[in-house]
């Protein structure tokens, strides 16, 4: 598999990484057995970019993770977590972390997370990740879903940040969120090295194409790509579907249906073309999957070397359900 730098940092990773937050029992419950054997395979396979956070399971994921990089050597492997939440007893209830009254998060440890972007709090929060992790460090840092602090994020955040990179504490930071515009405000007024975008850069929604990623081009700051089957719909977008962890709308059901029927005609399935086509622009160094099961990872792995006409991507453009400005995988 194929390597990018991370910015202008001495860290490479692959295209592909992966993505915890189904490690943290996110909407269904594993065992720390079943989460910690999908790490040992991802590593196996050379998926040596690990990305988790303390929200995922309220700490559950990087928990499994520092037990599965506990059997290896660091070496090849890169590892981020994210800050600006801190985990605590009595935190108050999250709302955004809850759909129709049921929590996203299932069999979670009964800490809940508490906004926190000062300066102490990162440094906090970073101190509290290598605990349950039992690293001693972190490759990565990334201010996580700041959207409603980004004043904070932007000053005492950032600075937290800047002063851990600057002490060798760390090699990379960034942000990472659902949003491009407040990505792209981050990436004007920050010295960052990557930025993690969620659905924002799909064959659905490519939005992020006008402003996060010419922003990233100007900054030479990197860009991980997340949700590229936008929850669901893009794997199969059948009546029901889920688009951005919600049911998905007759419009979008309809578009992720028009790429499918496309993908079909040139026998591709939609899944491999919609992991494959973030990669293609010259800022996305990873795209992440997320896995409960080593089966579902090998699936994911698999339809990453699936061959893609040229052809495909073309009748996408043609048909108009590409921006026609969007690079696209040779």
């Amino acid at each position: 598999m194929s390597e990018s730098r991370v910015g202008r940092t001495d860290l490479f990773v692959p295209q592909v990484g992966l993505g915890t937050a189904a490690l943290g029992n996110f909407q269904q419950a594993i065992s720390d057995a079943a989460a910690v054997a999908v790490v040992d395979r991802a590593i196996e396979r050379g998926v040596g970019y690990l990305d988790t956070a303390p929200l995922y399971g309220h700490g559950l994921a990087e928990s499994r993770v520092g037990q599965a990089v506990a059997k290896v050597s660091r070496d090849g492997l890169v590892i981020s977590t994210k800050v600006g939440r801190l985990l605590r007893e009595d935190a108050p209830r999250d709302e955004t972390q809850y759909h129709d009254g049921v929590p996203f998060y299932r069999d979670v440890p009964t800490t809940g997370p508490v906004w926190d972007f000062t300066y102490d709090g990162i440094r906090r929060s970073v101190e509290e990740s290598l605990e349950r992790t039992g690293l001693d460090r972190f490759d990565v840092l990334l201010l996580h879903d700041p959207d409603k602090h980004l004043a904070d994020a932007a000053s005492t955040g950032y600075t937290a940040l800047h002063d851990l990179r600057a002490a060798g504490l760390v090699q990379a930071i960034g942000a990472g969120m659902n949003n491009s515009a407040p990505l792209t405000e981050l990436v004007r007024s920050c010295e960052l090295d990557v930025v993690l975008l969620a659905g924002r850069y799909t064959l659905l929604d490519q939005s992020s194409l006008t402003d996060l990623l010419p922003a990233c081009e100007e900054r030479e700051v990197s860009v991980v790509i997340g949700g590229v089957f936008n929850s669901g719909v893009l794997v199969d977008p059948a009546p029901g579907a889920s688009f951005d962890y919600i049911p998905a709308g007759d419009a979008v059901l309809a578009k992720a249906v028009a790429i499918r029927d496309v993908c079909r005609k040139y026998d591709v399935p939609l899944a491999a073309a919609a992991l494959r086509f973030p990669v293609a622009h010259p800022r996305v160094c990873t795209v992440l999957v997320g896995a409960r099961t080593v089966d579902e990872l090998d699936v994911d792995l698999g339809l990453f070397d699936v061959d893609i006409p040229a052809g495909l991507w073309a009748d996408l453009r043609h048909a108009g359900l590409l921006d026609p400005d969007v690079p696209t995988p040779e």
